[in-house]
């Protein structure tokens, strides 16, 4: 079993008990969610208390936990798709409701650690058998699918490509749930990722279909 796995069941392991885990590994290029596989060995360090970090403001649906252990953190973040302007508020916005309808799950998380970083992306409820483009944006999600700024890249360029940014294309199974991984050996600058978008097609573009504000944050 890769470095990283182990480190993030030991770190998930003093939050819950339970392993949902993300890591590092280098960059590349990433298939369909069943064929993703680890680019990379990354180990994780154990040597400080636990921290929780607060779930999204007003948002009931939400659900955030994180933990910091050493030199290493990991981070987990769910939430229920809702429109702009509901009811009840969101930090899960779905803009494009044949293809994320209301009511639908997402949930991602990271693992941080000195050798990189490993996002995972699970949702529920979408479309059966679409291929979905997902990126990691720079600001938080809002009303206008524009405001969660463009794609995270670790070095400025004029081009999109999942070695520089994270990509987390997928495609939903029968039942409109999917998966995807992303792994990268460098790790997100304070402040400067904090959203997931769903695209409406796979690739560096694409209609912006729905989008979830996440706390990501640094190598721990």
């Amino acid at each position: 079993m890769p470095g990283v796995l182990v480190g993030a069941v030991a770190l998930v392991t003093l939050v819950c008990g339970a392993a949902v885990a993300h890591g590092a590994g280098a960059g590349g290029t990433f298939t369909a969610p069943a064929d993703h596989a680890d680019h990379g060995a990354h180990s994780a360090s154990a040597a400080a208390a636990p921290a929780q970090r607060p779930g999204g403001g007003g948002d009931p649906s939400r659900r955030d936990d994180g933990v910091t252990v050493g030199g290493s953190s990991w981070m987990r973040a769910a939430g229920v798709f809702s429109p702009p302007g509901s009811f009840v508020p969101s930090d899960a916005l779905t803009y494009d409701t044949r293809l994320v309808p209301a009511g639908a799950r997402v949930e991602v998380t990271e693992l941080a650690d000195p050798s990189g970083t490993r996002v995972e992306a699970r949702l529920r409820g979408l479309v059966p058998g679409h291929a979905y483009g997902m990126h990691v944006h720079t600001s938080p999600c809002g009303a206008d699918p524009a405001a969660a700024g463009p794609h995270y890249q670790h070095r400025p360029a004029a081009t999109a490509d999942p070695v520089n940014e994270v990509w987390l294309d997928f495609r939903t199974d029968e039942d409109g749930d999917g998966r995807a991984l992303a792994l990268q050996d460098w790790g997100f600058r304070e402040g400067g990722a904090r959203s997931v978008i769903i695209h409406d097609r796979q690739g560096g573009a694409g209609e912006r279909a729905a989008c979830f504000t996440v706390p990501f944050g640094p190598r721990g």
